[in-house]
């Protein structure tokens, strides 16, 4: 009957924690949309910081 409780207790904090970053998360996202919405002006620019992507990196030398 401990193991159960054990798991029970564990069980509920996993839930928690899972809550928590959910809420996290949404405000994050909630954030990223007002600041979007908040700045006027070409959006595509501001979504591409950088062109990291073009930019190859070089194994460091020896």
């Amino acid at each position: 009957m401990f193991e159960y409780e054990l798991h029970r207790i564990r069980s509920a904090e996993l839930r928690r924690q899972a809550d928590e970053a959910r809420l996290v998360r949404e405000a994050v996202r909630s954030r990223r949309a007002a600041r979007r919405d908040a700045v006027p002006g070409d959006t595509a620019a501001q979504e591409a910081h950088t062109d990291r992507h073009a930019r190859r990196r070089l194994p460091r030398a020896a």
